[in-house]
């Protein structure tokens, strides 16, 4: 303690004063003659009246006794977790809560409390920016994050343009309001198509150049990467060397390059190869989206495709993969189309024309080129037709193409055109094409994360059939690939649906239970949680999720809605706000 000025004289008349009560008579009181020269607290700390104990601040709620699934990974322990505004103020050991000041107080006993997942694929994009931000069907999984961007996203665009036009869509998406947390990646179909629309053929310099700009822009902007989706025109006509091009334009704002890839099928090995040459070449990481060997004549490739990406990391190269855990995939049934009948952007122009609609014909049944035909590859029997919005196609929907074609007394190929033409539009379609053996080796692998493929939606107002991964992803993984066959631990899914998303890209303040997270909690029946939409009937909600906070704010309580829309813009690391400095450039400098 440092004597001050003031201390000086006092302190002295009281050394005085009791000098000469010594030598001449009875002592002095030289506590009471301290205090009132004001210097008590100076000679007697010891009986300077205890400041008062800090008041503890009330937390808004304190989940009591659960089983914490904190999404390192590690063994679950009996906790309880307090969380204050949209942060996770405590964690402490069962029942230490208990007494805490706190406006709410939930008891969580014989529930998981886990961070809540983040779906690396989601396609609630229409949702979010003019639909029901609710998404009902993906929070009542546990979903608490929605990461967009397969292939397409809504900027840059004629209403999202410009140098910012990327961060304008995310702010617009803010407004309208979610349930959920939401980030992108950049589409390299918008890439492409915004430049060069939907013709084939490398890009000139010129557009290369305007290509690379619009990457640049989105990673300032907060786009987590850039997503191929290498199946779907335009980027089927996207060579290996634009990819790696725009990687490089992504590399110093610590971009992802994340793919649908070229090929699942026949082509799956040499698919990969070519994303992990992109990654390489172009200085980023790699992720597969929906890994999976299509078709039962692939199979036994999805372990050399397994240990291709065991080999990549092993060298030292960063690459992963995601997957959902249904042995079907889901997109349009034009998928059963060369990617040359969609050239120009003119599908069904192709189509109504009998000349190029028969030379389409003839390539579908005997192909001249490569490319994927995915009815060929999971047949006509295992292909599901869903999307059908006419009135008097509508009959057809849940059915077979087979069936279809069989009731129209045509070729499955006939019928299938025929279809398009007449609803104008993808159709969305189920292929059965995977192996269940294929998903839960998948599963283990400790580079594997978990997705969605899908968009968010309401049970009560459904809208034609959707694939079941839309309610069923996460609780599906849980109740049957973690309670009923082991085939991972509750610890190691839940991992891979929080924290080992969060860490590809590089969000740091999600996906583990940790004091000063936000508060992005699920709470969930680990005896109970399945899933219950099927294929023929998807629109069920799951079962066993009780509780999910966003923010810290409730969205789902009781298993129920709560219609709150608490969800933020989440933005990948390369991230530049209006007035701060732009990513530098792989060639140094600033990009412009």
């Amino acid at each position: 303690m440092r004597l001050r000025r003031s201390w000086i004289i006092p302190l002295a008349q009281i050394a005085i004063l009791d000098a000469g009560s010594r030598a001449d008579g009875p002592p002095i009181d030289r506590f009471a003659m301290a205090r009132e020269l004001g210097v008590a607290d100076v000679m007697f700390p010891s009986k300077a009246p205890a400041d008062p104990p800090p008041a503890v601040a009330e937390y808004d709620l304190v989940l009591l006794d659960g089983r914490i699934v904190d999404g390192t990974g590690n063994a679950w322990f009996l906790g309880d977790v307090a969380i204050r505004g949209d942060t996770i103020a405590r964690i402490a050991p069962a029942g230490q809560l208990r007494d805490a000041p706190a406006k709410l107080r939930i008891d969580a006993s014989n529930r998981v409390v886990a961070p809540g997942f983040i779906d690396i694929q989601s396609h609630s994009r229409d949702a979010l920016l003019e639909g029901d931000g609710r998404v009902v069907g993906k929070v009542t999984q546990g979903v608490t994050t929605e990461i967009l961007g397969e292939g397409e996203s809504n900027a840059p665009s004629k209403r999202f343009d410009g140098p910012r036009g990327f961060d304008a869509w995310l702010r617009a998406m803010k407004r309208h309001g979610g349930s959920v947390n939401f980030g992108s990646f950049l589409g390299s179909q918008t890439v492409r198509s915004y430049v060069k629309g939907m013709k084939g053929g490398p890009p000139s310099p010129a557009e290369l150049d305007r290509m690379k700009k619009l990457v640049r822009d989105a990673i300032k902007d907060g786009a987590f990467g850039l997503a191929s989706a290498l199946i779907y025109p335009p980027d089927t006509f996207v060579s290996t060397a634009d990819l790696i091009a725009l990687a490089r334009e992504m590399a110093p704002g610590g971009g992802v390059y994340i793919t649908h890839l070229r090929s699942e099928a026949d082509g799956l090995l040499e698919a990969i190869d070519e994303a992990i040459r992109i990654g390489r070449e172009g200085g980023v990481p790699v992720e597969i989206y929906h890994l999976k060997a299509a078709g039962k004549r692939n199979w036994d490739k999805a372990r050399l495709a397994i240990e291709k990406i065991a080999e990549a990391r092993a060298r030292g190269q960063d690459v992963g993969a995601d997957m959902y855990p249904y042995t079907a995939g889901g997109t349009g049934l034009t998928a059963c189309l060369p990617p040359s009948a969609s050239a120009d952007g003119k599908l069904l122009e192709n189509l109504a024309n009998p000349a190029t609609r028969a030379a389409i014909r003839r390539e579908v049944l005997n192909p001249t080129s490569p490319w994927e035909n995915l009815v060929e590859l999971s047949t006509p029997e295992e292909v599901l037709v869903l999307g059908l919005e006419k009135p008097d196609l509508k009959r057809y929907a849940g059915m077979r193409l087979s069936e279809i074609a069989r009731v129209e007394g045509k070729l499955w190929v006939d019928t299938a055109m025929d279809l398009l033409l007449t609803e104008r539009q993808r159709i969305g379609t189920i292929y059965f094409m995977m192996s269940e053996e294929n998903l839960r080796l998948q599963l283990r692998q400790p580079w594997i994360k978990i997705g969605t493929d899908a968009g968010g939606h309401d049970p009560e107002k459904p809208d034609g059939l959707v694939h079941p991964r839309s309610y069923g992803t996460y609780p599906r993984i849980l109740g049957k690939y973690v309670r009923e066959e082991g085939v991972l631990s509750l610890e190691d899914a839940v991992r891979k649906m929080t924290s080992a998303v969060a860490a590809r890209l590089s969000i740091r303040d999600r996906g583990l239970l940790r004091e000063g997270y936000r508060a992005d909690l699920v709470v969930f029946d680990p005896a109970t949680i399945g899933d219950r939409a099927t294929y023929e009937s998807p629109h069920r909600i799951s079962v066993g999720v009780r509780d999910v906070f966003v923010n810290g704010e409730a969205v789902v309580r009781d298993g129920k809605h709560t219609g709150a829309l608490p969800g933020r813009i989440l933005r990948g690391p390369g991230y530049r706000a209006e007035g701060e400095p732009a990513t530098p450039s792989r060639t140094g400098g600033m990009a412009p």
